[in-house]
């Protein structure tokens, strides 16, 4: 697979990304091995997880998916210089109380115990991006849609986080430093503040896109353009909708299978991707991808591929099919027509889960 560029850092990685939230919960440490030994063989160079996985985040399971993935790492050592490691932080623990016992707050000295913590579960010397799970002040995120001053708390400043970050890439414990779930008023303030003071500056932000949630170009998609900042998109089959496997369900929203996050886990239901609206525009999108002969799963990944703003597309997959039938995606080409109709129907649903 070819690579591309991370922002201005010295990453290069491949257009797809292996997510791996699912580790530790829906996929156990065996399948989850699996996964990650034929992604590195099918030439997957660019791994993704996070301090607070897997998902659904529950306290039994905070921090399994680094251990999942370290494990792998001392079993596999050759596998770790090969690959490009991202894990993150995690934002303000609103709701979660596991995450340093409930604090509102991300302080520099949570950030450097927060790394050293995954640096050891990881079992590495060195995380290669580094990256903020959500932000620090309150901004709309995971479902909600309008940004709300007086939510507005007494927190850490952007500077400050990132002089934590900068503190870490001059120990050498992070190559790059990135962000999530994040606004354009947060990566013009941490670029604007890294050229002021000298600190590194981020190279990526991963945010929600797919068919269903493009809210990335609704103003982000410029800012990260003139910044030079990468996009790494997550949920790019919209948590399951866009695979066409809640096609059958009902009209108030997916009924799913036992063993899917999406109907297993009454928190993710009530995000997002549990609007019915979010699933009729789904519908959309699958029959539109039948109607030209692909599947659900081949547009909803093909259209991302296409997209000048995304430089990576992070998968999350259960099985080694799975993962085969994704990367097996890579490359579909999507013609003008069909992607008039896919603007067509954005125009008309908007954004749904976003």
């Amino acid at each position: 697979m070819n690579k591309v560029q991370l922002g201005s850092s010295d990453l290069h990685v491949t257009p797809i990304c292996l997510g791996t939230m699912t580790f530790g919960e829906q996929v156990n440490e065996t399948a989850a091995h699996a996964i990650l030994d034929r992604s590195l063989e099918r030439g997957v160079n660019f791994l993704d997880t996070a301090e607070m996985y897997s998902v659904p985040a529950r306290a039994e399971t905070f921090g399994a998916t680094e251990s999942i993935l370290g494990n792998w790492f001392t079993k596999t050592p050759s596998a770790r210089r090969q690959l490009v490691l991202a894990t993150k932080v995690a934002g303000p623990a609103r709701g979660m109380p596991w995450i340093r016992q409930g604090s509102a707050d991300l302080t520099a000295a949570d950030i450097a115990v927060a790394c050293n913590d995954s640096l050891k579960r990881l079992q590495t010397d060195v995380i290669d991006l580094y990256q903020i799970h959500w932000p620090v002040r309150h901004v709309p995120a995971f479902g909600e849609v309008y940004f709300d001053p007086t939510k507005d708390l007494a927190v850490s400043s952007i500077h400050q986080q990132l002089e934590a970050m900068a503190a870490l890439v001059k120990a050498g414990k992070v190559r790059a430093i990135g962000l999530s779930n994040e606004t354009p008023y947060g990566v013009h303030e941490f670029v604007r503040l890294a050229e002021q003071y000298g600190l590194p500056r981020v190279a990526t932000v991963q945010n929600p896109y797919c068919l269903i949630n493009r809210s990335v170009e609704n103003g982000l998609d410029e800012t990260l353009h003139r910044l030079g900042v990468a996009l790494l998109a997550y949920s790019p089959l919209g948590f399951g909708l866009l695979t066409g496997k809640y096609d059958q369900s009902g009209t108030e929203g997916p009924a799913a299978p036992r063993d899917a996050r999406i109907g297993k886990f009454e928190s993710v239901r009530k995000q997002r991707w549990g609007r019915p609206e979010a699933l009729a525009a789904a519908r959309r999108y699958n029959a539109l991808a039948r109607d030209h002969g692909l599947t659900p799963t081949q547009l909803a990944l093909a259209f991302c591929s296409t997209k000048w703003q995304v430089a990576s597309t992070i998968i999350g997959v259960t099985s080694v099919a799975q993962l085969d039938e994704d990367l097996d995606a890579l490359g579909i080409a999507l013609s003008a027509e069909v992607l008039a109709e896919i603007d067509k129907i954005r125009w008309e649903a908007r954004d749904p889960a976003q």
